[in-house]
């Protein structure tokens, strides 16, 4: 993968899932609303300054949501940080650059 391109689609990993787990409180303050679900299907990365994960959850049975989420190099010592996201999203929607 080159620099500043997204990856292909991956299955999520235990990995994502924790870094969709750490943004779960910003997406839910930003939302503001609780989810019960939020389960990572699938991801794509772009490497920049640290990595951009394009992140698909499944938030009930059939509503989905795509976050863009970035986690600095590790030298940094930061967490996540929710950046972006998009809502009323399908399973079978596309990740795409947002």
């Amino acid at each position: 993968m080159m620099p500043g391109g997204l990856s292909e689609t991956k299955p999520a990993t235990p990995e994502v899932q924790h870094i969709v787990n750490q943004v779960k409180p910003q997406f839910e303050s930003k939302e503001n609303k609780i989810y019960d679900t939020f389960e990572a299907i699938v991801y794509k990365t772009q490497v920049v300054a640290g990595i951009n994960y394009f992140i698909k959850v499944q938030v009930c049975n059939d509503n989905y949501v795509h976050l863009k989420v970035f986690v600095s190099l590790p030298h940094e010592n930061q967490g996540p940080s929710l950046v972006g996201f998009q809502t009323g999203k399908t399973r079978d929607d596309p990740l795409t650059y947002f």
